[in-house]
């Protein structure tokens, strides 16, 4: 592990508890160990799992969804669709997670253990626009339920939460569904997605951002019965603090009876940083009774918190280095649309093998599906990793990038004078072809070491060692996210079009450390 813990060593923690994009995360305890899911939109393996035993020091224990479906919809990169929004949830004795996938409708996978076996997608509910979806199985009566929000870009709604009852076996729902709560009718309330449902002291409780991802708040709704009607608070807001738009997630009791909420917060080109907030329930002094949550300082973000009443944990965070052992990458790395064979090659020593995959994509790293890439860290940072081009096909290259709607890369290429040469490229959000961002040098030996160093805005500067010293390349890069996804790092090989085996390059030692 080479980027710090949120843990602070003294019975404290600081937010963000997981500082990369783990967008829209949900949260589960069975027993005494606790799992958080995430969005993982069009990247594969996605519905990332991650651990912990005391809510903040994480680690990655593997993925739900090795391929999504339908397989040839995600054969070509789609970086803002996919999977939006799962929710985790433990029934039956097995893991369950439910997604809405924008453009096909409500999915669900489930297990027996958090590692697996998955089963494979089940399509729960077809439809466009259908997204956010949340299911729960009422203990009290036996009765399943359904609720999910709406894209507007697919279904030209938007700002409602829509309920069903659905088969107890989690594989379709039993009615065409009802509006359960209609934010057009809630004074200033609007965009209103992401609902986790819950039922508890009697109440059925929907936990739902609305708002807007950079400047929303988390809002709470509770009904005597599952279709309402419901009344609403806001629970979490930014208040005077510097945590924009605190909002969407899940919340979890430990063993103890504490009470918790993780949710996100939109920072730009590092994506959706997750926070985690004490929460509270306060009687509301109302005819009606009952308690309402308090999340946060008396509804606002903390920054620094002691931890929650669990036992101590080693110091850990989701891991980002990779030395690539036998050719194997770790799991932190997902391509960027549904894999094939023969992309990364097996074999007895350590490095990463990628083959030069043929593509007439060339010239833009964002249409390819062959980018092996891993979240962008959340603070200042320096990414390196060595590179060996193996391929005698002129114009084949390999690299290390920043990816997002824009990009910038630095790597090798084959010339066609047979020379091996650094190059450094990017493109802007608008254009469609890459450009040169320096001028190329010969790399003697065909190997380079390559370095990105991130720094504060994501602003990032490469440099690169082709044996004769390391050496600045280029005007400083911005990186820049995709329109729901943060930026990404990337590893790539590739080849002109063409026919027959165009070679491979190999990296070694990949290293991400923060910044002093």
């Amino acid at each position: 592990m080479a980027l710090p813990s949120a843990d602070l060593g003294d019975g404290t923690y600081r937010n963000p508890v997981l500082d990369a994009d783990w967008s829209d995360p949900d949260i589960l305890r069975v027993g005494d160990d606790f799992y958080l899911t995430a969005s993982s939109f069009g990247r594969a393996p996605g519905l990332p799992l991650l651990h912990s035993r005391d809510l903040v020091n994480w680690t990655l224990v593997g993925h739900a969804l090795p391929r999504l479906e339908p397989a040839a919809d995600f054969c070509a990169p789609r970086h803002d669709c996919g999977v939006w929004a799962p929710s985790l949830r433990h029934h039956d004795d097995r893991f369950w997670i439910f997604w809405g996938d924008p453009d096909h409708g409500v999915f669900q996978v489930n297990a027996p253990e958090i590692r697996g076996p998955w089963t494979r997608p089940h399509l729960v509910e077809a439809g466009k626009g259908l997204i956010d979806a949340c299911p729960l199985w009422d203990e009290e009566t036996g009765e399943a339920y359904l609720v999910h929000a709406w894209a507007k870009s697919r279904s030209g709604i938007k700002n409602r939460l829509t309920g069903h009852r659905m088969r107890p076996d989690g594989t379709g729902l039993l009615d065409e569904g009802k509006v359960v709560v209609d934010a057009d009718r809630i004074p200033g309330w609007f965009t209103l997605e992401g609902p986790k449902l819950y039922r508890h002291d009697g109440w059925f409780w929907i936990f739902a951002p609305a708002g807007g991802v950079e400047t929303g708040w988390q809002g709470v709704f509770r009904s005597r019965g599952f279709f309402g009607p419901y009344e609403e608070r806001v629970v979490l807001e930014q208040g005077d603090t510097d945590v924009n738009g605190p909002h969407q997630g899940g919340w979890v009791r430990t063993g103890g009876g504490e009470d918790w909420f993780v949710h996100f917060q939109q920072r730009g080109p590092y994506g959706r940083v997750v926070h985690l907030q004490p929460m509270r329930w306060e009687e509301d002094g109302t005819p009606a009774g009952g308690a309402w949550p308090v999340i946060g300082d008396r509804g606002a973000p903390v920054a620094v918190h002691p931890k929650p009443a669990l036992p101590p944990q080693p110091s850990s965070a989701p891991a980002t280095d990779d030395d690539f052992p036998g050719g194997r990458f770790g799991r932190q790395w997902q391509w960027t649309a549904n894999p094939r064979d023969g992309w990364a090659t097996q074999h007895s020593g350590d490095g990463l093998r990628l083959s030069c995959v043929r593509t007439a994509d060339a010239h833009d790293l964002r249409r390819l599906p062959h980018v092996l890439t891993q979240r962008l860290p959340g603070g200042a940072a320096c990414v390196e990793v060595g590179l060996r081009l193996d391929s005698e096909e002129p114009g084949a290259r390999a690299g290390l990038a920043v990816l997002g709607d824009a990009f910038g890369w630095i790597g090798l290429q084959r010339e066609a004078d047979g020379s091996v040469r650094l190059v450094h490229r990017f493109a802007e959000s608008a254009a469609e072809y890459e450009r040169d961002a320096a001028h190329s040098r010969v790399a003697p030996d065909g190997s380079a070491r390559l370095w990105i160093e991130i720094g504060a805005g994501a602003r990032c500067r490469f440099s690169y060692d082709v044996g004769d010293g390391r050496e600045s390349s280029g005007q400083v890069f911005a990186a820049t996210p995709w329109r729901w996804v943060g930026a990404l790092l990337g590893l790539f090989a590739l080849a002109p079009a063409g026919s027959g085996h165009a070679g491979a390059a190999t990296f070694t030692q990949f290293r991400v450390t923060a910044a002093p």
